[in-house]
């Protein structure tokens, strides 16, 4: 992910939303949000490199979301998928504190992320730059490929936008949401983060939704836990130079039997 917005029991009919755009690389073979085949209890969007995912929950309300921390330098040779990291907790059964603190024993095989996981009851943040696991209260944060909240220009928008839609007398729609996510404005220069890429990158990487010749955004994801405990995840896929393609739609309740 470069952009995780978590709207966390800020609204009555929503006690979570999670909306969020995934950047990656055109030709990375990906699989739109689906129930998995090997794994019919998991919802989500895969990586068919890898065959982990971005984001992702389950049929008794486990959800997790990664994106990457970014620093300007070389990737770790072998290092480990970090959509694992995201997969292995949708996969597990321990509560989102100890998968954290266990994952933190070996944290640093990874190269530098950022991971929200969480259940019906909580939700946790933890990166593998930023120190300690932190337990979420309820409230509005951003993310993108720095630590949680960090004012980057694309994250104070969105979330300011969010914030107005949160104020309005009706829920915001589906498409007032996706509107968020589709927002390309730039940024001036002088508001860019500096991470090591140079500043012409910064700019293609600055606004919320990219596009570009070989990279952007592959896909815009809402999901919602309603008050009832139903899920809705809804996934719009985008093509070269961030032509839309499919959005599909998917809805459950959460299975509260103890497993």
């Amino acid at each position: 992910m470069c952009l995780v917005l978590l709207a966390y029991k800020l609204s009555p009919d929503w006690p979570l939303l999670l909306a969020a755009n995934r950047d990656e690389f055109y030709e990375r073979s990906t699989a739109a949000a689906a129930f998995w085949d090997d794994h019919p209890e998991v919802l989500g969007g895969r990586d068919l490199q890898k065959h982990g995912t971005w984001l992702g929950i389950t049929r008794n309300g486990r959800f997790a979301a990664v994106a990457n921390y970014r620093q300007g330098i070389a990737q770790k040779k072998n290092s480990p998928s970090r959509g694992a990291l995201v997969s292995n907790y949708l996969l597990g059964k321990e509560n989102p504190d100890d998968y954290l603190q266990r994952l933190q024993q070996h944290a640093a095989q990874y190269d530098g992320f950022n991971l929200i996981v969480g259940d019906i009851k909580d939700v946790y943040y933890y990166s593998n730059r930023g120190g300690k696991t932190q337990k979420l209260a309820p409230g509005l944060y951003g993310l993108s490929n720095h630590l949680l909240d960090t004012p980057w220009p694309k994250v104070e928008r969105s979330k300011k936008q969010l914030i107005r839609l949160f104020s309005a007398p009706q829920p915001p729609s589906v498409e007032a949401l996706f509107a968020i996510l589709a927002d390309r404005f730039v940024p001036e220069d002088k508001e860019l983060p500096n991470t090591g890429i140079g500043l012409e990158r910064e700019r293609q990487l600055s606004p919320v939704f990219t596009a570009s010749a070989e990279y952007g955004t592959r896909s815009s994801t809402l999901l919602f836990i309603h008050s009832d405990n139903r899920v809705e995840l809804i996934e719009r896929t985008f093509k070269r130079a961030g032509v839309e393609g499919a959005t599909v739609c998917h809805e459950f309740l959460i299975d509260s039997t103890p497993s």
